[in-house]
């Protein structure tokens, strides 16, 4: 009973100081007052606030396109890769998956300085250079995400659909892509986030009057956080919810 006890006690514990701190966020966007320690009232002022101020949704609308853009090349890119090694043999791809653990290991400083100075050496830092950093460190959990689904198809299937007289191309959308599909998506879920909430990597690679939100909230914190940021990120919160909930639903329904 004592053993239960603690058990439960501690995953309680270990939940509340995950989730605590975004509780406390989502009050204090409905906060009238614009200090932390003060409750002034429940208020929805600062959700319309935040798309009313310029430098907010610049940087809003910034981190959107770099987010979006990079997770859509990285996961068309990662999940060719993964078929690409998936094919190999497994000598072959031992070595192509410790490549590609390395960037996930390797600190995002380094990577962030690295990407600096190649950048600097051909061109100008800006949106571009941001772009292709964020691509660049989403391949790899593409790659790791759709492989585990690559390994689980039947190869007899595919080579079935192509004896019945079926194109490789028709064989791979009507009997390999339903199979990896969740595992796309999951890469891209995974691409989405890591570029969201990214600030090392895009610091060093942005160019002047390039913005996103993690690189503002830097900046803001000298001054204070606007009580605008707080509503802001708790729409990016539950909207990163609902897609998690929905990639999670469909999969399990299917499987039904």
């Amino acid at each position: 009973m004592l053993k239960k006890f603690v058990s439960r006690f501690y995953l309680f514990l270990m939940f509340a100081f995950l989730y605590l701190p975004i509780i406390v966020l989502i009050i204090l966007s409905f906060n009238d007052s614009r200090t932390r320690v003060k409750w002034g009232g429940f208020t929805f002022r600062w959700y319309s606030g935040c798309f009313q101020d310029e430098k907010i949704m610049s940087a809003f609308a910034t981190t959107l396109q770099i987010t979006f853009l990079s997770a859509i090349i990285s996961t068309l890119i990662g999940t060719l890769a993964a078929i690409g090694i998936a094919a190999m043999k497994k000598k072959a791809q031992t070595i192509y998956l410790g490549a590609t653990n390395i960037p996930l290991l390797n600190a995002d400083i380094v990577t962030g300085i690295s990407m600096m100075l190649l950048f600097v050496k051909f061109m100008d830092l800006g949106f571009v250079t941001v772009l292709v950093a964020h691509i660049t460190f989403s391949i790899p959990y593409v790659i790791l995400n759709v492989l585990p689904k690559l390994k689980q198809l039947n190869p007899s299937t595919y080579e079935a659909a192509l004896d019945l007289g079926a194109s490789p191309l028709y064989a791979f959308f009507k009997v390999t892509w339903p199979e990896i599909l969740p595992g796309v998506f999951s890469g891209f879920m995974m691409a989405v986030t890591m570029s969201l909430d990214d600030f090392s990597i895009t610091y060093f690679t942005k160019g002047a009057g390039i913005n996103t939100l993690s690189t503002m909230l830097y900046t803001e914190l000298r001054k204070g956080i606007k009580p605008e940021l707080y509503a802001l990120s708790t729409i990016l919160f539950f909207a990163v919810l609902i897609l998690l909930l929905i990639g999670n639903i469909r999969p399990a329904k299917t499987s039904k």
